[in-house]
């Protein structure tokens, strides 16, 4: 099953946080996320369609045939695409992917809520990110509900998963549009080189990638903007095919240069999806999500007020641990992490105040295991922990 494409305009940064922070407040959720929304299979369908394309060309390269711009960008980078597939396929398996929380409603419904959120990021942005303002986003949508820690450490596969889908969209039209261009050089082979079947250099037989072409209607502006390229290098010889092509063309109401400006304003298009979801990827390779899951996740800055201030000064293995102790515990009770993590400070907030009064009534004797009530670690991973909370 596969997320339906949510299709929109640009929006800039600020319009953005205020459509998240909408969203969210849209969202009604369930403990956890359909198995058949799992969107692994989905995204190895459309590595195998990126694939196909890459291949091809590489064919067309050697053959001698114009490359689609876009299609620059997929030669020149497909090795990340396939390491992201790598990485995504590792790091997200079905057990994993349905213990996140769900869309209960509507039209994502069974969908894990974070897979859609950045679904969202990513149309909206037309695949074209940045670190930091990916933390805005995050956190305008966490103005209305908070994710869980897991959410905010693994968003980036889900991420990557939304820009390979976009990659995949744009080969569709790279596929096509390069069948064309055989089509073009088949038919200039023939007609205007009058080249001896022995003689022909494409041979590849079109019929297996005619329904492929005809799914998209946009790619007759393909063919006859390369057939007009391929003819004007010609000169004299293709000016009576240039006439003919012309004048087919203005029985549909267009002109020649018409249909090329479109063709190359599409192109340009298909080349700045391309190159913003790639830039994107790498992006997120490069993302320190330490920094960022530590900026965004809001038990973190909760565990930042513990009395003691020992929590601040921590190394990162051990704040991940009390943060692990606040999900396991979170997890057991059914309640939120961030009701958790503030119930410890509170409880540790009151023990500290006990215990400054009862130490100027002892001058100054405190006790020791008393001392330790202060401090959040006492209510996360002491024995008592369980009956505290």
């Amino acid at each position: 099953m596969k997320l339906s494409n949510i299709n929109g305009i640009v929006l800039d940064k600020e319009q953005l946080k205020k459509y998240l922070e909408n969203l969210a407040s849209d969202h009604t959720l369930k403990p956890k996320s359909d198995k058949e929304t799992y969107p692994v299979p989905i995204m190895e369908s459309n590595f195998e369609y990126i694939t196909k394309t890459y291949e091809l060309l590489n064919q067309h390269l050697k053959l001698g045939v114009n490359i689609h711009q876009a299609g620059e960008w997929l030669l020149d980078n497909y090795y990340i695409i396939e390491e992201t597939v790598k990485e995504v396929r590792k790091n997200l398996s079905l057990k994993k992917y349905i213990n996140f929380i769900g869309i209960s409603s509507g039209k994502y419904k069974g969908y894990a809520r974070v897979y859609v959120l950045a679904s969202e990021i990513v149309s909206f942005t037309d695949g074209n990110f940045k670190a930091k303002d990916l933390e805005e986003y995050l956190k305008s949508y966490q103005n209305k509900k908070t994710l869980n820690m897991e959410e905010i450490w693994d968003i980036n596969l889900f991420f990557k998963i939304a820009l390979i889908e976009r990659i995949k969209d744009v080969c569709t039209k790279i596929y096509a549009s390069q069948m064309q261009k055989i089509k073009v050089e088949s038919i200039i082979e023939r007609l205007v080189e009058n080249k001896a079947k022995e003689e022909l250099k494409f041979k590849i037989p079109l019929h297996e990638y005619t329904k492929k072409i005809q799914t998209y209607s946009e790619n007759k502006y393909t063919f006859i903007e390369y057939m007009s390229y391929k003819l004007k290098k010609y000169g004299k010889k293709g000016i009576p095919y240039l006439n003919i092509l012309e004048e087919e063309i203005n029985k549909q109401g267009l002109s020649l240069q018409e249909v090329i400006q479109k063709e190359h304003f599409d192109i340009a298009l298909k080349k700045v999806a391309i190159g913003n979801s790639i830039k994107s990827i790498h992006a997120l390779q490069r993302m320190n999500f330490v920094k960022v899951f530590e900026n965004i996740n809001g038990v973190e800055e909760i565990l930042k007020t513990d009395p003691t201030g020992i929590y601040e000064n921590m190394d990162y293995k051990t704040k991940e641990y009390y943060r692990g102790r606040v999900k396991e515990i979170a997890k057991k009770t059914k309640i939120s992490e961030i009701y958790i993590a503030k119930k410890v400070v509170e409880l540790a907030s009151s023990n500290e105040k006990i215990i400054s009064e009862d130490y100027e009534e002892k001058d100054k004797k405190t006790d020791i295991k008393d001392e330790r009530k202060k401090h959040i670690g006492y209510y996360l991973i002491g024995n008592r922990n369980r009956r505290a909370l």
